[in-house]
């Protein structure tokens, strides 16, 4: 069986083998990738000795890089052959529009930026390695073309909110706002079966209004998705909430005033708004159903995960 292994390991080795000097190459570029992330950790870990012209930092670095490098060398078969089957399915996942360079390129770069301004850096890697959990049940259960979703959705809108008037730029968060009142009014909480994790679909959830934390993300997101709105669901400790997309900061201070004088003064009033800013700066608002109103506390402030539905 060893021998066999070994052989495989071999015929492996000789059909992606990749000629001096571009092995060098590929594993220099990689390394670089590592380094980088690695070396903001250790700067906003490690204490700074104020040396002139920051030479500690970029004696760090240097460091990191030729430790890395040395690495990388010591495994090189096994590294080159993973980068190529990593390659392979990054462009199976370009061409079939699922994850490809492009979705690599955006969370990298989204994670460089987040790391900056981020005190503890080493948390955004561990986040980013954590899988959202039942990633692939719940976006099977998000069923927002199916047509009990959008009716429901459509009786929302009808519903609450119709004589609000003069807010063209906002009136998809508008409609959101109200499929959220209408779902947040009536929503009643019921467990898992014990030692399972359920995941409902969201026409299933239509019937009663009821469900877990992840049973009611799933059906706001879908509602809100059928209307031409963009939700994510959040991971925190124990628990799923959806957040709706509001735009900029800019449009927060116009969705404040909607929330706290046209559509949700009682339950707003004197409490504050609740909300996340991305990397990209774009405002997510909570939408959870433990919240009166859009921008209700959270239950958890700590976020594992993000899962965007757009």
């Amino acid at each position: 069986m060893m021998e066999f292994g070994n052989l495989s390991f071999q015929k492996l080795e000789e059909k992606f083998r990749i000629k001096s000097p571009w092995d060098l190459i590929i594993i220099f570029v990689l390394n670089i990738l590592i380094t980088i992330p690695i070396f903001i950790i250790a700067h906003q870990n490690l204490i700074t000795l104020e040396w002139a012209y920051h030479v500690d930092r970029i004696l760090l670095f240097l460091a990191i890089l030729l430790g890395i490098q040395y690495l990388l060398q010591l495994m090189r078969k096994v590294t080159l052959i993973s980068i190529i089957l990593y390659l392979i399915m990054l462009v199976y996942g370009s061409l079939s529009d699922k994850y490809g360079f492009k979705s690599v390129f955006e969370d990298y770069r989204s994670m460089m930026y987040t790391m900056n301004d981020n005190p503890y850096p080493q948390d955004i890697i561990i986040s980013k390695l954590m899988p959202f959990p039942n990633k692939s049940k719940i976006l099977d259960a998000v069923e927002y073309q199916n047509p009990k979703v959008r009716d429901f959705a459509f009786m929302a809108i009808n519903k609450h909110f119709k004589k609000i008037k003069g807010y063209n730029d906002y009136f998809t968060i508008i409609q959101s706002f109200a499929i959220f009142k209408e779902i947040n009014g009536s929503w009643n909480y019921v467990s898992d079966p014990k030692g399972h994790d359920y995941i409902a679909k969201a026409t299933e959830s239509l019937k009663y209004l009821s469900g877990d934390c992840d049973d009611h993300s799933i059906l706001m997101a879908a509602c809100i998705k059928s209307i031409g709105g963009t939700t994510r669901l959040i991971h925190t400790k124990g628990h799923i909430y959806p957040e709706i997309y509001i735009g900029n900061k800019i449009d927060l201070e116009h969705i404040n005033y909607l929330i706290k004088k046209e559509l949700f003064p009682q339950e707003s009033k004197n409490k504050g708004i609740h909300y996340h800013i991305d990397e990209r700066g774009n405002v997510w608002l909570n939408l959870d159903y433990t919240a009166k109103y859009p921008g209700g506390p959270f239950m958890n402030e700590e976020i594992l995960g993000a899962l965007t539905l757009d």
